[in-house]
């Protein structure tokens, strides 16, 4: 018997689904960048945002056999900078997926709390994209709490669910 599994494409579509949503919203809220923010010790949502586009980036591009880019470096200063760095990131995950990477064999990479670490790509990308996830839920939470509510459904459910 055949066991359902998510494709990388698949979860790819719901974290564009749902940073598309929180990109929008930003957009029409630029205000909620400033909201203080206790989620991985930051002090504001640009911060977190920071973070999670970051993380997107930095293994994106271990991913992709490039250098990290500075932590530091990753702007958070506007919303069309954190979504650039969101979308170059993606950029590098779509190149990554055309190519013939070998999901299971390990890499060596180096954190910024763990230092030198080794695991598989497969298990890279897979946390780079449900990172992203867990923490935009994270900040609907803090959003909705500052009454901005996002306007989206944001359970994976809703990616493929039709009305009877």
């Amino acid at each position: 018997m055949t066991q359902p599994a998510l494709t990388a494409n698949e979860l790819i579509a719901w974290v564009e689904k749902t940073s598309t949503g929180w990109r929008n919203l930003l957009a029409a809220h630029p205000e909620v960048l400033a909201l203080p923010c206790d989620i991985m010790k930051v002090e504001s949502v640009a911060q977190l945002l920071q973070h999670i586009v970051a993380v997107e980036l930095r293994f994106a591009e271990r991913l992709s056999d490039l250098p990290a880019t500075d932590y530091t470096s990753i702007p958070y200063d506007s919303v069309e900078k954190i979504y650039a760095t969101h979308d170059h990131a993606f950029a590098l995950v779509h190149k990554v997926l055309a190519s013939n990477i070998d999901w299971d064999h390990p890499i060596e990479f180096s954190t910024r709390v763990m230092g030198p670490a080794r695991s598989t790509p497969k298990t890279i990308l897979f946390h780079l994209l449900l990172h992203s996830i867990r923490h935009y839920a994270q900040l609907a939470t803090l959003a909705r709490q500052q009454g901005i509510k996002p306007d989206w459904g944001m359970d994976y459910l809703l990616m493929n669910l039709e009305a009877v």
